[in-house]
């Protein structure tokens, strides 16, 4: 099913009021309807001693693409906020891989939307991920559900 968000809305609201998307240098890569796709390359900003990329890093990539998930769902809401989210890292990532994320939206309710993430190596997405991550969002009483 098609998003209920267009790829020009997002590009505005990435624009507008996402600037931490251009200092992690995230790429939205899909969108659907309560799903997304986004990839954090891999960069010397966000690595830590070993050579792969940070859990912080790692962190704000499962964020960042459930928060895309949350507004392919309901719509251009930029003001869904994380009420909470929990990760678990798998396995080490690859030295100088991109990280590839892939969200779901697992329930998507009247004020809250409940999202499941993957984090995978770039290089090879069918393995085991490096990350796995639930989050919840709360969407804003002012939101127009479409």
């Amino acid at each position: 099913m098609p998003a209920n968000l267009t790829r020009a809305e997002l590009d505005a609201i990435l624009a507008e009021d996402a600037p931490f998307a251009d200092l992690f240098g995230f790429v939205v890569e899909e969108i659907g309807e309560g799903r997304a796709r986004c990839r954090l390359p891999f960069s010397d900003v966000s690595i830590r001693p070993g050579g792969t990329i940070s859990g912080p890093a790692m962190f704000a990539l499962a964020d960042f693409t459930l928060w895309i998930a949350v507004m392919a769902d309901v719509g251009p809401v930029p003001l869904a906020v994380t009420t909470d989210m929990t990760i678990h890292f798998l396995s080490k990532p690859g030295g100088g891989e991109d990280l590839i994320a892939e969200a779901a939206l697992l329930k998507s309710g009247k004020r809250l939307c409940v999202g499941d993430v993957r984090i995978f190596g770039a290089a090879d997405p069918e393995e085991t991920p490096v990350a796995h991550v639930t989050g919840t969002y709360s969407v804003p009483p002012t939101a127009k559900r479409l």
